[in-house]
């Protein structure tokens, strides 16, 4: 399963990028999320891949898709990258797969002893609506605010020109 979700997120990503349709290329990063979900799911990040598939897969795609339904013409294509935004683009993705490969070599990988602890409902219902240092009022904001800043973006990415 593993092989299956990484070459699932690998293709949909260069095809999410490599696309001149704008309508595919959010398909294209649905799938690319819900894979993701997925290697989530695969190592018990239950919280992470459920966080995963309703804010990013659920909410952002969504709000993409619809703000392309609404301000654009789907039969409409991208204008071709310029060569010198292609080979910048080349080497940027290979600057940064390079970084990040010397960063996992270099990391020294410990297994931990030590015993999950339990937890408590009421402890998890305080923190749902508590703004310290372990709440996540915060953070809820901080996504409401996000899902906003997506949909702006999409709308901007997706508005038909007027030349």
């Amino acid at each position: 399963m593993f092989f299956i979700f990484s070459a699932v997120i690998i293709i949909f990503s260069l095809l999410t990028v490599t696309t001149r349709r704008i309508l595919r290329a959010a398909t294209y990063l649905l799938f690319v999320l819900v894979s993701t979900a997925g290697l989530y799911f695969m190592l018990r990040f239950n919280f992470l891949a459920a966080i995963q598939l309703t804010l990013y897969a659920g909410g952002i795609v969504v709000l993409i898709i619809f703000s392309i339904l609404l301000t654009s013409q789907l039969a409409e294509k991208l204008d071709r990258p310029a060569l010198s935004k292609k080979v910048f683009a080349g080497i940027s993705a290979a600057v940064g797969a390079t970084l990040c490969i010397m960063a996992i070599l270099q990391f020294r990988f410990t297994a931990v002893s030590t015993p999950p602890t339990g937890v408590n409902v009421n402890d998890i219902g305080l923190a749902l609506v508590s703004t310290g240092k372990y709440g996540y009022s915060l953070p809820f904001e901080v996504i409401s605010i996000l899902l906003l800043a997506a949909m702006i973006g999409s709308i901007i990415i997706a508005k038909k020109r007027k030349d």
